[in-house]
């Protein structure tokens, strides 16, 4: 029955893949057909925009690993031996989508955005294996005491939301406060999507990363169309109503993923979910805020209220209607607001 189920599962994995393939495939033929000139075009930006060495957005460090060996970079805002805020980024992003909150909560803790294993000036190895879920896990707690910390305040978005769950539950006692946009407890995450097909068609993206080299390729059609398109198109980008990325903006995320082999890795993220599959169920324990933008096109927010039964300690789940997936970027007052008000609730909480 076990292997009935397995057989199963794999069949599923790899038939939706090859659906997935075949849909990329279409868009390029089409995209050959109305602008052959342009669909292999793309640039490698020489030179990052000046918005990545803003100063008033913290200084670039790096710290090596000394078990994995690998060099992480991240940028730090706020003093030294104040509590430790940890950020972690999604896909297709990098330390620079927490900009807003790297100025905002420098104030009273030292905030660190890092660029996840594979992403932008981080170390990225060359085998898929080295981007199994255990290793993304025990990276993050690595980090944390090469920064000289025992704990912290996790936040992560998308895929880092996926990673901030998991090091919650497997090292509790590191995160005194977990913050997750975006992104609900794996566990619901996994078992929502082999029961509601439309979730599964929102999440084809991890299908269609399991093939090599082809996902990287479509991405630089067209100078990056699928990158820009991501962040800016009606259907899946940043609304009117909320905080749009500047042109400089874009060019940031361009400079960082134009660089040659800078998709692989953060691609290869996704090459070892399926192994790691299905999550057992594990409960959270530390006080948890879920944001979430009812507008996630890549998220049902059906998600969300359901993830409250894994978390064993206060939860409070925040829907904004008007807002996107790229929920932090795009209503960044509302999200910094609503951080702090989870952060000193929890603190008044203990005193009571």
């Amino acid at each position: 029955m076990v292997a009935a189920r397995a057989l199963l599962f794999w069949a599923l994995v790899y038939s939706y893949c090859g659906v997935c393939a075949c849909i990329a495939g279409l868009r390029l033929l089409w995209s050959i057909g109305r602008r052959p000139g342009d669909t292999f075009r793309w640039v490698v930006r020489e030179n990052p925009p000046a918005c990545l060495n803003d100063p008033s957005l913290g200084t670039h460090c790096y710290v090596r690993i000394k078990d994995s060996g690998l060099r992480f970079h991240y940028v730090a805002a706020g003093e030294r031996g104040k509590p430790l805020m940890l950020l972690l980024h999604g896909f297709p992003e990098f330390w620079y989508s927490w900009r807003h909150q790297l100025r905002e909560f420098k104030s009273e803790y030292r905030v660190v955005a890092l660029d996840l294993r594979g992403y932008g000036e981080t170390d990225a190895p060359s085998h898929k294996e080295n981007y199994k879920l255990d290793c993304l896990i025990t990276d993050i707690k690595d980090i944390l005491e090469s920064l000289g910390y025992n704990k912290c305040v996790l936040v992560g978005h998308d895929w880092g939301g996926m990673i901030a769950w998991l090091v919650a539950i497997c090292y509790p006692e590191m995160v005194t406060k977990l913050i997750v946009v975006n992104f609900p407890h794996p566990s619901v995450f996994t078992e929502y999507i082999l029961r509601h097909p439309s979730q599964l068609i929102k999440s084809g993206y991890y299908f269609f990363f399991q093939m090599p080299w082809f996902p990287e390729f479509m991405f630089t059609l067209n100078d990056f169309k699928v990158l820009k398109s991501l962040f800016t198109s009606q259907a899946t980008g940043i609304g009117r109503k909320g905080c749009r990325l500047t042109a400089e903006d874009i060019e940031a995320y361009l400079y960082v993923f134009s660089q040659p082999g800078a998709l692989t890795g953060p691609i290869n993220h996704y090459r070892n979910i399926f192994s790691c599959l299905p999550l057992q169920h594990h409960e959270v324990i530390m006080p948890t805020l879920l944001l979430w933008g009812e507008r996630d096109a890549f998220m049902e927010v059906e998600m969300a209220e359901i993830t409250r039964i894994y978390v064993k300690n206060h939860f409070r789940l925040t829907i904004l209607s008007e807002a996107s997936h790229w929920l932090q970027q795009d209503q960044p007052d509302i999200v910094n607001k609503l951080i702090w008000t989870f952060l000193k609730e929890e603190t008044i909480r203990k005193r009571e």
